[in-house]
């Protein structure tokens, strides 16, 4: 069943072209590529680091200028300028208290209520909030009556995860999948996008009550890392695997805190459990937003 349109999700036709250009991905190899990828960007030589390093930033129109470092030669690898950070102030958390930030910088995707269980894709496409969580029916009942946004991440983009809103761990899955692209393309044409790509999901306790942070891998994107598990891909692996963590763990972090990264470009898809909160006016589909400005208010 698709799920009805919202003022959040316009109706985008995918054209045929965008057809043509996904069709090979079905056959391509989206593990092993991005393997080879992984391994490329790691290699340390200055022979082969710097020239790619600087092709990239050329090609991509990388602003140095934000990075907290701007020498593209130090970076030990390509993967550590792709990941690099930004300069200390450079984007503020927003700081109503009933406000949630911005989790990275990218462009929206779609942003909208859950309805039926469902997550719309774009024009023609959604998939179940269930499967997108790992498959587990009682973790996908908490945010049945939510809200979600999903935001793009491109080549030139920084590539740290942030909190939009303080949190305690509660469960991390890894969800093991293909590799698709997600670009706009892609995500116009592929049935279940999101929920079929591999992805790493973590499910945090906030004072607003359940959020869940869905990280979601595409081709060249083999490698998604969180600041307390580390690299928890690759490798890939064949079948679901969930930690939980207690509340004396205590891993908790603060509103606009990293709280992950992709070693490579991909995309986020954010669920909020509380009905209660509204997306702002201007958060629509192909805005490009950045990390820490407020994009939805929990209505009192």
């Amino acid at each position: 069943m698709s799920q009805p349109t919202s003022p959040h999700t316009p109706q985008s036709a995918a054209s045929l072209l965008d057809y043509i250009k996904a069709l090979p991905q079905y056959l391509m190899p989206g593990h092993l590529i991005s393997r080879l990828t992984h391994r490329f960007t790691r290699i340390e030589q200055p022979a082969i680091k710097n020239p790619f390093t600087r092709w990239f930033a050329a090609t991509f129109k990388i602003d140095m200028a934000e990075a907290a470092n701007g020498d593209l030669t130090s970076y030990r690898h390509f993967n550590a300028f792709f990941t690099r950070e930004l300069r200390p102030g450079l984007r503020p958390v927003c700081p109503q208290k009933n406000a949630l930030a911005c989790p990275v910088d990218g462009r929206v995707s779609q942003a909208g209520a859950i309805r039926e269980g469902r997550v719309f894709q774009a024009k023609g496409h959604d998939y179940s909030l269930q499967t997108l969580l790992g498959g587990e029916a009682d973790l996908a009942a908490e945010f049945s009556q939510g809200h979600f946004t999903t935001i793009y991440l491109s080549p030139r983009d920084y590539h740290r995860i942030h909190m939009p809103c303080s949190g305690r761990l509660r469960e991390m899955i890894h969800v093991p999948g293909r590799l698709f692209s997600v670009n706009p393309a892609t995500t116009r044409v592929i049935p279940g996008l999101f929920a079929r790509n591999e992805r790493v999901v973590s499910i945090f306790d906030t004072e607003f009550g359940p959020m869940a942070m869905v990280k979601v891998g595409a081709v060249n994107v083999g490698s998604i890392e969180t600041v307390w598990a580390g690299e928890v891909t690759p490798p890939a692996g064949s079948s679901v695997q969930r930690w939980q963590y207690s509340a004396e763990q205590a891993i908790t972090l603060a509103k606009g805190e990293e709280m992950g990264r992709f070693n490579m470009g991909s995309t986020v898809v954010l669920v909020m459990a509380n009905p209660q909160w509204q997306w702002q006016a201007e958060f629509q589909p192909e805005l490009a937003v950045k990390l820490g400005q407020c994009i939805a208010l929990l209505e009192d």
